[in-house]
């Protein structure tokens, strides 16, 4: 693949600003940000130095995945062997060791890397993190060298996307719409929860091509379980939808390592409650992406929704933030720009967020539209021009 000048450009910036001789990030999120690679097990190291040159560690059978990316050197170490029996740090230490030899980095080198939290989207069923061992392979590796916390940078990096990396998430935004588009005409009262989620599920499968990994996840909660959508952690159950009921449908698609974060809220029949809810969620989503351009705080843009929600009495039930950062994580609310009514954030070109007005009122069900946006020179490209209207909700 092409290297991706716009990102290197970036990340160099950042590592002569600081006087820092190279970055290395073992999180699978900042490995495709330095390399273009979204790692599958979460074993895989990328060195990025300053003079731009991108090396990609990564187990023998991510060979072939990895050539995805645009790392200058791909690097590979045994994942599994029967005649030794090592840890994974150990494999990747040594294979670190003849990367030092080969760069031959300055003894008294400046290394950035991951030193707090981060979520971290699901690539596989089961994945690897190097966590707080990756200090302990570091300093076996780079003995005098200085060892520096480079989270906060990585973190405003991935905040705003690069035109390549944009194109990725206008990918995955296609398949989410191909997917609720065939889903939604399918949905009827009677279907259970899992049923409408699987199915949505599997139209975002048919996406996966040859030459880019693409996918997604997804979950439906109808009724009053989708009063519980407001929650850190959100299931599909067993129960069967009614006409009447609020049917919320959520999807997380990706293509090559970059994702989204998409809501759309289905009704059959709605009574004259549930209509004017939808009509109050989707004028605070209409005006909260009027507001977003470049220059304005992100707190702007979460006052634009909560204030029409507010107006409509339902201020209360607005439960969480307008929004936050997406693309190098499915759903991040620590992720540049939060969308957050104390955000002073400053939105600026480039950055991918969702915005998520919605109404949660116990007992009786949620709804809630969720669009991807991107800041740009002319304010705002809505990323998701896919039902948003109260038409297109409402099944018959």
């Amino acid at each position: 693949m092409p290297r991706d000048e716009e990102r290197i450009g970036r990340i160099q910036q950042v590592l002569s600003s600081n006087n820092w001789n190279a970055l290395v990030c073992t999180l699978p999120e900042n490995v495709l940000l330095l390399s273009g690679y979204w790692p599958v097990i979460g074993s895989s190291v990328a060195m990025f130095q300053r003079e731009g040159a991108a090396i990609l560690l990564v187990p023998d059978d991510e060979r072939e995945l990895a050539q995805q990316g645009w790392a200058d050197e791909i690097r590979t170490f045994e994942s599994g062997s029967l005649s030794d029996l090592k840890t994974t740090s150990e494999s990747a230490c040594e294979a670190l060791g003849e990367i030092r030899d080969q760069l031959r980095l300055p003894a008294a080198s400046i290394l950035g890397f991951e030193g707090s939290s981060s979520f971290e989207p699901s690539s596989y069923a089961s994945n690897f993190g190097f966590g707080a061992e990756i200090q302990t392979v570091l300093g076996r590796v780079f003995p005098v060298a200085t060892l520096v916390d480079a989270a906060e940078h990585l973190n405003r990096l991935r905040s705003a996307a690069t035109s390549r990396e944009l194109g990725l998430i206008r990918r995955a935004c296609h398949i989410a719409r191909n997917a609720f588009v065939t889903t939604s005409a399918s949905i009827e009262a009677g279907m259970r929860e899992w049923d409408i989620a699987a199915l949505l599920r599997s139209n975002l499968g048919a996406a996966q091509t040859d030459d880019t990994r693409c996918d997604g996840f997804a979950y439906c909660m109808s009724g009053p379980n989708s009063a519980q959508a407001f929650a850190a952690f959100q299931h599909t159950r067993s129960r069967a939808v009614k006409e009447g009921d609020f049917i919320l449908l959520h999807c997380n698609s990706y293509c090559g390592g970059l994702w989204t974060d998409i809501t759309r809220t289905f009704c059959i029949r709605p009574p004259d409650s549930h209509a004017a809810i939808i009509d109050a969620v989707l004028e605070a989503s209409q005006k909260a992406i009027s507001v977003i351009r470049p220059g304005i705080t992100a707190a702007a843009v979460d006052d634009a929704s909560r204030g029409v929600l507010t107006a409509r009495g339902y201020g209360k039930a607005f439960r969480h933030a307008t929004g936050h950062g997406v693309g190098f994580a499915a759903i991040n609310h620590n992720a540049p720009p939060r969308i957050h009514p104390l955000s002073q954030e400053v939105l600026e070109s480039g950055m991918v967020f969702n915005v998520e007005p919605a109404v949660y009122i116990p007992g009786v069900g949620g709804m809630r539209q969720c669009n991807m946006v991107a800041v740009n020179e002319g304010g705002v490209e809505l990323l998701t021009p896919f039902q948003n209207l109260k038409s297109e909700l409402i099944l018959k």
